[in-house]
């Protein structure tokens, strides 16, 4: 499972990267909020990625383009759906491998 010191008390703080794709992950964006975590991990393998605050919500990925090409489908609901199901396999299994998450820890 992702961690890093927690910004507010210094202890640890962990985390699943799917927060970053999800409107109300993150403690609705009220937690320590990881999402450019997940971009810069995303663009050091090559990818372009856009992401911002939803309102008073969480910073939510909302595009991440590859050689100019959108890998997150116009079908998918970003914000609502699961990114595991609406991602390309090549960025989950990337995801899953720099930021595992604890057995049985899923959205």
């Amino acid at each position: 499972m992702p961690s890093c010191i927690c910004e507010t008390c210094g202890g640890p703080y962990h985390w699943i990267w799917e927060d970053a794709f999800d409107k109300f992950g993150f403690g609705d964006g009220d937690g320590q909020v990881e999402t450019s975590t997940v971009a810069t991990l995303l663009q050091d393998a090559g990818y372009t990625v856009d992401h911002d605050y939803w309102g008073l919500h969480n910073d939510v990925i909302h595009s991440i383009k590859k050689d100019e090409i959108e890998q997150i489908p116009d079908t998918a609901e970003v914000g609502y759906d699961d990114p595991r199901k609406f991602l390309p396999a090549a960025i989950v299994t990337l995801l899953d491998e720099k930021l595992p998450a604890a057995e049985g820890v899923r959205l």
